[in-house]
């Protein structure tokens, strides 16, 4: 992992985790090991979360998957966290994504 991240036009997706897990008997703590790697390695700037939906369905919902992430995250900045839930994603695949309500 350190390796590709060591290259600056690399993201890494944090998809698939709880389906790589014990399907029947995971918890969030599990993968704190892996998620301190990838966020040591790649940084907040480079790291988007992923559902793998829907095969994460065969381990946990998708709830159970965002809630994983959305708790190793919590103590993070918002704009950390706003950057995995989506601002990286946009940058990386140039999506112009708008803000939903009334124009200003």
């Amino acid at each position: 992992m350190r390796a590709m991240a060591a290259n600056p036009n690399v993201f890494c997706k944090l998809s698939g985790l709880i389906t790589e897990a014990d399907w029947g008997g995971w918890s969030a703590s599990q993968f704190t090991p892996y998620l301190d790697l990838v966020f040591d390695a790649f940084g907040a700037d480079r790291l988007m979360f992923g559902s793998d939906w829907p095969v994460c369905l065969l381990a946990g919902t998708y709830r159970q998957v965002k809630e994983l992430v959305g708790q190793y995250l919590s103590a993070r900045p918002a704009a950390e966290r706003e950057n995995v839930f989506g601002g990286n994603a946009e940058r990386f695949y140039g999506l112009k994504v708008h803000a939903h309500g009334p124009a200003a």
